[in-house]
């Protein structure tokens, strides 16, 4: 009973309550009345009736009135249904009477009127309870009162019917109490749903505060009804559309005005001038928001110009969820608001285009791709045309002096159209002093020209060429010097044509932003253009130039740096004594510089070692070790670029033996191509690469057939980001067996290392090469039977004589007759030198190659050292000797023992 709804409930039910208790009151005082008037009208008539029947006077005049009349009068009641019917006299004496026991007495009432020719009528309570009786006069033919009759009925014989009646009015009544108090219960339910069960202090509270509030907030509130009539509008929205005072109530569409002040009804009326009167001006709608708030259409924030004012207008329908129809509208001014998000827009939009300038500029490390990227990301969000002039020294990766300044190539162009006469990409650029080019490129500041074809200055550079710019539709420009760090390195225009606005003062700013990212850049890449041909011209210096003369194999290789910086993948063929040949390839983890300086000292070292005739697995364990003092020396000298790891494969082919000694740290396998055109991959074991320390190398044996095809590489030929080592060991596989077999049964031509290189590089080259790549291609050759001559030699120094003999007559054969007396010196020293200090047994060869090769084993592991005797020393001569007769001599370990050997130039 606290809400609206629940005393609105009492309230109605109450009062219908009352209603029903009146009615039914009513209805029983009414029946009461009826009862009354019912009573004395049938009293009457049967008193008249009775009164001027036939007889009646002659039966009053008669000497026994009562045996005439007593039987009339109960034979009358009985038919009239009246209680009683009494003759009296003219002295109130009663003749006739229902209780005999009452005839001849005294009438009680008032019967005088009657006597006088009155008709009586009233109610009294007699013996058998409230009644009424009326006494009509019995007049004779001259009209004299000789008597009267009375004729009476109780009130509760007529009103018998009336209170049969009152069940059913009184079941109608509750009827309609209950119906009344149902539909009552409904109405008050949706109140309350309505009210949301507040009380009468709280709905006035909140209508209080739904007035404050809807007349305080700076947002105008509009409700249109559903037949278009403008049932609310808060202060706010008076304000902002100028309303009349009496706005409410009326059809939106009657207030709408024209610009001139003549209001115009969008139905077609015309209404005549309202003024408001603070200002004179007309008061009412513009036409566009009056047709927007009539159409009664849902709208989402959208902008209408009402006078000075842009408005931002919500529309939404009130007929939502069982609301009444129509519309309610709010409004905003959102002029400053506007003018502030066009500029926010303007700065939004230029910081996204720097944001993607530092994304799109400087993807690469190449100046030209830089200055392209800067005039594609440029256009054409801020200009229709860029053009990017460097100096030409900047291509080159060096920096540009003042005297540069003027000489300069086009190296970026790009504009929404292909057909701009400006200068092409490639165009040598020459600078005249007095232009504006100039001054900006001298001073290092930028400059804008907002008209061209008003300006003179720049076409003194190219009068033709400006004239046709201007005639194009160019119509301003924007000229940023590009410098970085202090280093002039060109210039950028930005150029905007009919389809643009002119270029401004803020214009200015962004371009001088924009390029100064690109500037860093460029600047990046020039530097990385000088570091990168530097480490290049290092790299190139460190590798072969070219392949040593030896006839052990036919050798050829490709090496191919990687498309972004320099690594440390090497390769060399060493010819060895035997005329023997070492393969080797190898790769230091990394690129740079440093890669490139620890490639030059592994190889220096590997010729070093190889000098040494040391086995492939003893020459990568020292190799290991000076990988291993590398990194110490760099760790020792503080922070910096570390040996991460190296790998190399060093094999060893003897033409003679035709027997190949392998070994590998970390490096993939070699590939080996036999004559019948069948590809292998020999199982030689994987030791660590270098720099591990600590762990034992192992080699493999493999004897090849002449004509044999020995492949060797790095990594970078058969992986990449996009293949694997597998992917690229079968394609590399695949590469090699095709073409014709070397010496296959269809004849066809072998192929040759050079062809082998092609067809490899052909087959794997990735399309974006990201390391460098080493290949070396041997096709093994052997050294005839008729060039090798041997002798097994007594441990007596008498056959030293007959050993010089043999060599005498062998030497003969082969035609070097010249060579023997030398040969049989050489011979003669280290023979005897084997006798005294080495054991047997004692082996001597000769081979014929590029060279005359002298060979003397013993299984002695002693070797001889090269002493220089004093004027009276007996001995101690002989090596010395040895030494200035050969062109070059040393010492090879073997497993059996040692090998002394020299070489002898031919001819």
């Amino acid at each position: 009973m606290r809400s609206v709804a629940g005393q609105v409930f009492a309230l109605q039910v109450v009062v219908v309550l009352l209603l029903v208790v009146a009615a039914v009151l009513a209805l029983v005082l009414q029946s009461r009345r009826d009862s009354t008037q019912e009573a004395t009208s049938r009293s009457v008539a049967v008193a008249q009736t009775f009164a001027n029947s036939p007889g009646i006077v002659d039966a009053l005049r008669s000497p026994n009135p009562t045996a005439i009349l007593q039987p009339k009068a109960e034979a009358a009641r009985m038919a009239s249904g009246v209680d009683f019917i009494v003759v009296l006299n003219t002295d109130g004496i009663r003749y006739t009477h229902p209780n005999p026991d009452r005839i001849g007495k005294k009438f009680v009432g008032n019967y005088e009127p009657a006597l006088h020719g009155q008709v009586v009528t009233e109610q009294i309570t007699g013996t058998i309870g409230p009644l009424v009786q009326a006494i009509v006069p019995v007049p004779d033919a001259n009209g004299t009162v000789v008597g009267a009759v009375s004729a009476g009925i109780t009130i509760s014989k007529v009103s018998g019917v009336v209170d049969r009646q009152l069940p059913l009015l009184v079941g109608a009544a509750a009827a309609a109490l209950v119906l009344a108090t149902v539909g009552t219960a409904l109405a008050s339910r949706r109140l309350l749903r309505q009210t949301r069960g507040l009380g009468p202090s709280e709905m006035t509270r909140m209508y209080e505060h739904h007035d404050a509030v809807l007349h305080a907030v700076r947002e105008g509130v509009l409700i249109v009804g559903g037949d278009g009539r403008l049932l609310l509008a808060n202060d706010e929205a008076r304000r902002l559309l100028e309303l009349p005072a009496n706005a409410e109530g009326r059809y939106v569409t009657d207030l709408a005005r024209d610009p001139g002040g003549v209001k115009v009804d969008l139905k077609g009326g015309l209404n005549g001038r309202e003024h408001g009167p603070e200002h004179g001006r007309e008061l009412g709608l513009d036409p566009e928001v009056a047709e927007l708030l009539a159409s009664g259409r849902t709208v989402s924030d959208e902008m209408v110009l009402a006078g000075d004012r842009l408005l931002l207008v919500n529309i939404r329908p009130t007929d939502r969820n069982g609301g009444p129809p129509g519309s309610v509208a709010t409004l905003r001014d959102s002029t400053e608001l506007h003018a502030l998000s066009g500029k926010a827009a303007s700065a939004r939009r230029r910081l996204k285009l720097l944001y993607d300038a530092s994304v799109a500029i400087g993807t690469t490390l190449d100046v030209t791709r830089t200055a392209e990227e800067l005039a594609q990301v440029a256009v054409p969000r801020f200009a229709d045309f860029v053009t990017v002039d460097l100096a030409e020294p900047v291509l080159a990766g060096a920096e540009a002096r003042l005297d540069d300044a003027g000489r300069m190539r086009r190296v970026a162009v790009h504009g929404i159209r292909d057909d701009v006469p400006l200068y092409p990409v490639g165009e040598a650029i020459t600078l005249l002093p007095a232009t504006p080019q100039a001054w900006s490129l001298g001073t290092g500041q930028a400059v804008f020209d907002s008209d061209l074809a008003s300006s003179s200055d720049w076409k003194v550079q190219d009068p033709e060429r400006a004239a046709r710019v201007v005639e194009y539709g160019i119509h301003s420009v924007v000229r940023v010097p590009v410098l970085a760090r202090g280093v002039l390195l060109g210039m950028a225009k930005f150029w905007r044509s009919d389809r643009s606005e002119r270029f401004d003062e803020d214009d200015l700013s962004l371009a001088e932003e924009l390029t100064a990212r690109a500037a860093v850049c460029i600047d990046n890449a020039r530097r990385y253009t000088r570091e990168h041909a530097m480490a290049v011209t290092l790299q190139h210096s460190l590798l072969p130039h070219g392949l040593p003369q030896q006839n052990a194999v036919e050798a050829a290789y490709r090496y191919l740096p990687a498309q972004a910086g320099v690594g440390g993948d090497w390769f060399d063929v060493i010819p060895l004594p035997g005329a023997r040949v070492a393969l080797v390839v190898g790769d230091v983890v990394g690129h740079g510089l440093h890669a490139a300086a620890t490639m030059g000292r592994l190889r220096t070292a590997v010729h070093n070692f190889s000098t040494l005739d040391l086995p492939p697995d003893e020459l990568l364990g020292h190799l290991d070790d000076l990988v291993n003092r590398i990194d110490q020396d760099q760790t020792a000298a503080g922070p910096g670029d570390d040996v991460t790891g190296a790998s190399c494969l060093y094999a060893i082919y003897d033409p003679v033996s035709r027997l190949c000694t392998i070994a590998r740290a970390g490096h993939p396998p070699p590939v080996l191509v036999h004559p019948d055109g069948t590809v292998e991959f020999p199982e030689i074991p994987a030791g660590p690469p270098l720099g591990i320390g600590g762990l034992p190398f192992s080699t493999a044996e493999i004897r090849l057939a002449e004509g044999s095809r020995l492949v060797l590489y790095t990594d970078g030929l058969v992986e990449d980001r996009e293949r694997d080592l597998d992917d690229g060991l079968e394609l590399l596989r695949s590469s090699l067996q095709s073409g014709p077999p070397d010496g296959g049964p269809d004849g066809g031509a072998a192929r040759t290392p050079d062809e082998t290189c092609e067809a490899v590089i052909a087959a794997l080259l990735p399309a974006r090469q990201t390391d460098d790549i080493a290949l070396l291609v041997a096709r093994t050759r052997v050294l005839p039977a008729d060039r090798i001559a041997e002798w097994d030699v007594p441990a007596d120094p008498a056959a030293v004589s007959g050993v010089r003999a043999a060599v005498s007559r062998q030497l003969s054969g082969w035609g070097l007759d010249e060579a023997s007396f030398v040969t049989e010196l050489i011979l003669s020293e280290l023979v005897t030198n084997a006798i005294r200090y080495g054991s047997e047994p004692i082996r001597v060869r000769l081979l014929l190659d590029r060279t005359l090769i002298c060979e003397v084993s013993d299984t002695s592991s002693t070797a001889p050292h090269l002493r220089y005797a004093a004027t009276t020393d007996e001995g101690g001569r002989g090596l010395f000797l040895v030494a200035q007769l050969a062109e070059r001599w040393g010492t090879r370990y073997t497993a059996a023992g040692k090998v002394i050997w020299t070489e002898q130039l031919l001819g």
